[in-house]
Parts: C-alpha cells; structure tokens; sequence
C-alpha cells in the first residue's frame, strides 16, 4: 500500500519498489514531516540506492516524470514521531511552489528545494499539530483533484524536466491530524415516502491528466473535433447527480482507462463529483481498471476507495474469488433497522491472460456464487416477508445477454455482446433467489434493459432478472460502433418500497428528460407484459 493511502489511515508505511529497495516498510506513529525533498535519478543510477537514511526518509512510489523519462524523480518525506521530537527539533509548517515566497519572519525563513519546492519549519516548542504538515501526496495532471478531507492540492506544478505531454505533478499537503474515518458507514434508507433511487455510472474510462475524446457528438448529432475527455466526463457526472439527487451511486467498472500512469489520481477525479454532493457510493471494478504497468492493483484501489468520505466500498472476504464482492441494505426510516431491498456487488474479473490471441473474458467463479446464494439465503425469510427488493451489479455481462432469445423492452442493442465463453450460471442463481434485475456495463454503447424466456416453447413465458446495461458515461472511452456516434449516458434506479415497485430510466447528454423510463416490477412481481409501460417497442436480439 502506498505511503498517501496509509497515512490517510493513520499509518505511514510507504510500499518498496523491490524486496532489496532500503526504503522497506515502516510504521510512524503520529508522524511529522521534518522535512522534504526530490531525487533525480539518471541510468544506471537506481532509487534503491538513494543515500537518504530509510529510517527518516519515506519515498512516495510516484516517479515524478510518470515513467515517461529516461531519468526518473522521486520526492522523499522525512518523518519523525511527534511524541519523540526535541521541543527545539524542526518540523515543517508551510509548503509552497514556484516563486521564492517572502520572508515574513526571520526566525521561520523560507527554504528552497528541488523542484520549485519552498518549505518553513520552525521548532516543535513554536508550533501547535495543527500547524504542522503531517501527510504528504502526488498527484497529477492539471485536472486533478484530492477530495480527502483537510488535503490541500497545491495548483502550482512541480518545475520538473518534464516532457509537455506528461501531466504535471502536484504536491497534496495535509497539516494536523486526519480526523478519523468513522465506524459508522453512511446508512441506506429510503425516503418518507418510501422510495430510494440510485444513478449507477460505468465506464467513465479516466486517465491521468485531461485525456483525448475521439468521438463526441453535438446535441444534434454532428461530429465534435477531438477534445478533453476527463473534464467532459466530470461535467457530465455533475449534471446528472444534479438532476437526479440520488440516494446512492453505483460505479459499474472500468472507472479507469487502461495503462494508466496514475491510478490514484485518476480514482480521485471520478468519485470527486460524488463526494462533493455528500452521496454514498460504492464501486465494481471492471477488466480496465487495473490494467497496466503502473496500475494500481484492485486491492490498493479499494483501499483508496474505502477510506473516502461516503464511501461504502469492500474488498470482500478473502475465501471468494475477486476484489468487491458484497452487499448493501436499503433500510426503513429511521430508527428501523428492517430491510427493504438489497444490492449485491461482483467482481467480474477480466480479460483471461494469453501471449498468443485473445483469449475471452473471465467468468464468475464458483465460489462467487456460493457466496452470493449463502449471502442471499440469510435474508430470504425477511426479504419473502417484506417483499424486498434486489438488483445484482457487476460490470462484466453475463452470457445471457447475449442469448438470441433475449426480448428488449427500453434501448438499443448497438454492439455486440462481449462477455465471458464460459457460462459458470450466475444467472440462474439469480433466478433462483428472485433478484428483480442486473445491471452491467463494458458494452459503452448498448443501453438496453431485456428479459429472458423462463423456458423453452412456442410461448414461454418471460421471467427475471431484469438484464440491463448501463451504457457508457466516460468521453475517454469509446461512445461509437462502425461510422455511428452516440450520446454518454447513466442509467437511473428507483425502489418503491410501499408499491413494491422498480422502475428505471436514462440520463443521456444533452437531454433535459428522463429517456426510456420503463417499470421492471410492480406489486413485487417482475413485469413481463409486453404492453407494459416503457419506450413502446419490444423486439428479439440476436
């Protein structure tokens, strides 16, 4: 785990490039920047071999030039245990960069650093914890943003040797001590009048720095020139939390581009709009998000993810396969503790390793299943009781979205299914437990909602779940198929408790209203009348 990510926890223990690095792993009880620094390293120097002393010296795992030098540039943090500081002992108060700033105080003069870097440290005796910087983070690209609470990211950029079309590296500063994440999560309850909507997000596809949009369109369909990606899809995601107000968002995988130099600030900038509207979230990770050779892995970035403000994120218990298997509860109003629907989260894996062809996407593992029956189970004689609700969420479809039998009740099918060859059943297991719906992402382009005959026959009669894609928010990923273009959109959910009713609909860019409002259950039963409400139009997909 990287050193920004622990300290949030309280703890700093910065991560070793190798086993041999001398910067190994160390705890720093209530720790204090005493100082700072940036190593330059050109080959065959290596950052192994920094002559700083590891038991003071902790190196942010960031190369400052993103891997894209041939030399590489690392800030080091020198950190002290505030309890065991002489009281005339030097700790840093204030950071700045860029120009000399002015000396104000002659006993606290300005200090200058590589990198533009000017710090001020004056005695423990003169300071209070509060004035004192405790953490210490890089992030990147002129769009960056740190919603950690008490972080301050600097907006001036390191002055680094940097080629201009690497993003910038920017100094987070935090003083004092974090104030604890607390115990308690954000509950979920729904509202007086029984009701509780969610605006689920795929595929925002950010990257570190702004990005390249290839393919967006006009409000009238014409062909945009290529743009920022990043600050379109923030822009994006803000209009629609706006619109909607919801209780709770659901990230549906890949909230990451592939190959990625920097996983954490990229992370950052997609939860950033939800943090900032006080939103619970919780997040599936899909096949990009941890591609890459400096991509964090799906641990380090549910951690991140965990210990953000509203987040209600979990990596899930060890014994089952992938990172993020969970579930949350939909509550009564206060002060019941009685659910009244249930949203299961999956890891759906990724593309399956191969060095000579492509080789298909990964299924839903066994032991990911009998987790969700057992998971699913506990609560069946309260769910039969109260007529819980449920929606599965994954970003991967399952097999049966692609099913020639499949009937389409709201969207378009644009593109093929990609999904995995191996059908492990997953969906029969949500058969099994009544889960009202499913909704996935990774197809950008497909926006469909559809329901699967129960058997086979000249009539058979159409059951759930309900297969719903989400259809692509982020203008980093591709919003087209062939020569066609098409809108970025978020597919809304909304319960009704007291009518024992799911309903779902679409925001899509440029439009003002709901698109493709369609009822998925009423009275607590799946609706599988084709002249049920909804876009009008039923057809076959194959």
């Amino acid at each position: 785990m990287m050193l920004q990510a622990l300290e949030y926890l309280g703890v700093i223990s910065p991560k070793p490039v190798t086993p041999s690095t001398p910067h190994t792993a160390t705890v720093v009880a209530h720790p204090v920047v005493t100082d700072l620094t940036v190593r330059i390293f050109s080959p065959p120097d290596s950052p192994s071999t920094c002559e700083l002393d590891p038991r003071i010296w902790h190196r942010i795992e960031k190369d400052l030039h993103l891997y894209a030098s041939h030399q590489s540039a690392w800030l080091y943090v020198a950190l002290a245990n505030e309890e065991k500081l002489a009281p005339e002992d030097l700790v840093v108060v204030d950071i700045r960069v860029g120009e000399p700033p002015p000396n104000t105080s002659p006993d606290c003069a300005w200090e200058s650093r590589h990198g533009g870097i000017w710090v001020r440290r004056r005695s423990k005796s003169s300071c209070k914890i509060d004035q004192a910087v405790t953490g210490m983070d890089v992030l990147f690209g002129i769009d960056a943003v740190d919603p950690r609470p008490q972080w301050a990211l600097m907006q001036s950029p390191l002055q680094l040797n940097t080629r201009q079309d690497v993003p910038v590296a920017r100094l987070s500063v935090l003083h004092g001590r974090a104030k604890p994440r607390s115990d308690t999560r954000p509950t979920l309850r729904v509202r007086a009048d029984g009701t509780f909507k969610i605006v689920q997000i795929s595929d925002t596809h950010m990257v570190t720095g702004v990005g390249v949009c290839k393919d967006a369109i006009d409000a009238d369909g014409r062909n945009l020139p290529e743009s920022e990606a990043d600050p379109l899809t923030v822009d994006f995601i803000g209009k629609v939390l706006d619109a909607e107000r919801p209780d709770l968002v659901v990230f549906t995988g890949d909230q990451l581009h592939h190959g990625i130099r920097d996983s954490q600030s990229a992370l950052f900038k997609v939860v950033a709009p939800v943090i900032e509207r006080s939103i619970p979230f919780a997040a599936v990770f899909g096949n990009h998000d941890s591609e890459g050779d400096h991509a964090l892995s799906r641990t380090a970035q549910m951690s991140i993810l965990q210990n953000l403000p509203f987040s209600l994120c979990e990596p899930g218990l060890e014994q089952v396969d992938g990172i993020g298997n969970f579930y949350l509860q939909v509550l009564a109003p206060a002060p019941s503790r009685l659910a009244l629907a249930t949203l299961y989260l999956l890891d759906s894996h990724g593309e399956i390793p191969s060095r000579v062809f492509s080789s298909g996407y990964d299924h839903i593992k066994q032991s990911q299943i009998e987790w969700f029956l057992k998971a699913s189970q506990a609560q069946r004689s309260a769910r039969e009781k109260n007529n819980d609700l449920s929606i599965a969420f994954l970003h991967i479809p399952l097999p049966e979205f692609k099913d020639r039998r499949l009937v389409v009740r709201g969207g378009r099918r644009r593109e093929p299914t990609e999904g995995p060859s191996c059908n492990s059943h997953f969906y029969d297991a949500l058969v099994k437990e009544r889960i009202s719906a499913l909704g996935c992402g990774h197809d950008h382009v497909n926006d469909f909602c559809a329901l699967l005959p129960q058997e086979y026959g000249d009539n058979p009669p159409l059951a759930g779940p309900w297969l719903c894609y989400g259809g692509g928010s982020g203008f980093g990923g591709y919003c087209s198929y062939g020569k066609s273009r098409f809108h970025r959109r978020t597919r809304t959910w909304q319960f009704d408790t007291n009518a024992r009713s799911l309903k779902t609909w679409k925001r899509v860019e440029y439009a003002s209203d709901r698109v493709d409002e369609l009822v998925l259950v009423k009275g607590g039963a799946v609706v599988n009348d084709l002249g049920e409400e909804g876009d009008g139009r039923s057809c076959a997909v194959s």
